[in-house]
């Protein structure tokens, strides 16, 4: 018998273009395997996802960029067609936020966390998190926003060069501009050039401190907030592997305790009353030891099934049990557990771990996603390749400047897997979502 109230459905909601998101079909495999009913309200053109046996339906997204209206009639479609209440999960920073501007809107359709105000969009403002931190007392990389040209090149010599640059509304950043939400720049003129492109992006330009990457710097900590404010279902977690090397998204992470990290996490959550699944990235700086605060993603992390306990409890199954009022297993934590993502490590995939390993795409009772991945993988390669000799890259002035996650741009870990020969298929901000 299921933990879960299998008459519950769930709608997993993607706005941005990612077809190889694999946190959406992590959130399809965990409910799915516990019978509930998953719709998946994602471009499914290219993806993985729809070939797995525990969708039970695809649904056409709100366009990128569309308006709350227009996103709520989206939803609002989907409710009439499953015909009952279901649990609502967004698993990117635009659903997110919308979610949490529509939530009266959406409350007689979907279970929703209960969030306070517009917590969700607030968090995931770039330029909001260092308020946040600054309020709650949690370590942040110094972080100044100008408000001209010469200002943002005062504040690159100020900060002292290299920095990172970061759109403070990421999830605005217009596709096919050749503009990322976080890059670091080398020069004063870098900062000022990229200030000139505000408009385009959506969102104003902040410059934050630069700190360096290095062995076991590169933190994360995913959980889920209860309605008592408990955080359940997750845990910390080292990126041990990153792709791009030493500033991506997480292509091999590890569940290790780290109280500093667990302490950080549940201090900032219960000051601000957040309720419902995130998704934090910090990094140690080298010469304090201190944790700083670099990502806040109010929704689940591409890796959050790393952090499946021995009750089987992740974050996103703790937020079914939760709004369906159902109680939360007390299962074990279960350290030295290894997630991997196969396409960026494949490597680290066929090598022996300790303590258990759980891979992204591959899984023997749902071998869809798998072998779906590689061919389209292989095509999405080719045609990165194609664009690059074909001189179709992204204009000449935002390609001197590395595209990151954060600042960094060493590896501690060693030499590069195959798959991050291909730095001709440069990652979207979309492919690199979330602290994944």
């Amino acid at each position: 018998m299921s933990l879960l109230d299998i008459r519950v459905p769930a709608v997993l909601l993607r706005i941005d273009r990612n077809p190889f998101h694999h946190g959406t079909l992590g959130a399809v495999r965990s409910l799915g395997r516990a019978g509930v009913e998953v719709h998946v309200v994602a471009d499914s053109a290219g993806s993985p996802v729809r070939s797995s046996r525990f969708v039970c339906q695809m649904h056409p997204p709100p366009a990128p960029g569309a308006s709350p209206g227009e996103i709520a009639g989206t939803l609002r479609r989907v409710a009439a067609r499953i015909a009952r209440p279901a649990v609502l999960i967004p698993m990117d920073d635009a659903s997110a936020v919308a979610v949490g501007r529509l939530g009266d809107e959406l409350a007689p359709s979907y279970l929703l966390a209960q969030q306070p105000g517009a917590l969700s969009e607030r968090v995931a403002d770039k330029a909001e998190l260092a308020a946040v931190c600054a309020g709650a007392d949690i370590p942040h990389p110094v972080t100044l926003i100008p408000e001209s040209p010469a200002q943002a090149a005062s504040a690159a010599w100020q900060l002292g060069l290299p920095v990172v640059a970061k759109w403070s509304r990421p999830w605005l950043v217009p596709a096919g501009t050749g503009l990322r939400s976080t890059v670091v720049v080398h020069s004063a003129q870098e900062a000022r050039e990229l200030f000139l492109r505000a408009d385009e992006a959506g969102s104003q330009l902040l410059l934050q401190a630069f700190l360096p990457s290095g062995p076991d710097r590169d933190w994360f900590f995913h959980g889920y907030a209860d309605r008592s404010g408990a955080v359940r279902g997750g845990g910390p977690g080292r990126k041990q592997r990153a792709w791009p090397r030493g500033a991506g998204l997480t292509a091999v992470g590890r569940w290790t305790p780290n109280p500093q990290v667990q302490a950080l996490a549940e201090r900032l959550t219960a000051s601000l009353g957040y309720r419902g699944i995130f998704d934090l990235d910090f990094r140690r700086c080298g010469s304090t030891g201190r944790y700083h605060l670099l990502d806040f993603n109010p929704r689940p992390g591409a890796q959050f099934r790393l952090f499946a306990d021995s009750a089987g409890l992740d974050v996103v199954r703790a937020l079914h049990l939760d709004l369906t009022h159902r109680p939360l297993p007390d299962g074990s934590p279960r350290p030295g557990r290894t997630f991997v993502v196969e396409n960026y490590a494949p490597l680290s995939a066929l090598r022996p771990v300790l303590g258990g390993r759980e891979l992204a795409w591959h899984a023997p009772d749902d071998p869809g996603p798998g072998r779906a991945m590689w061919g389209l993988w292989g095509l999405h390669v080719l045609r990165k390749v194609r664009e690059r000799l074909g001189g179709t890259a992204p204009a000449a002035r935002t390609a001197e400047v590395r595209v990151v996650r954060q600042a960094g741009e060493s590896h501690p870990n060693g030499p590069v897997e195959p798959a991050e020969l291909s730095k001709l298929t440069e990652l979207s901000d979309d492919e690199k979502a979330s602290s994944c």
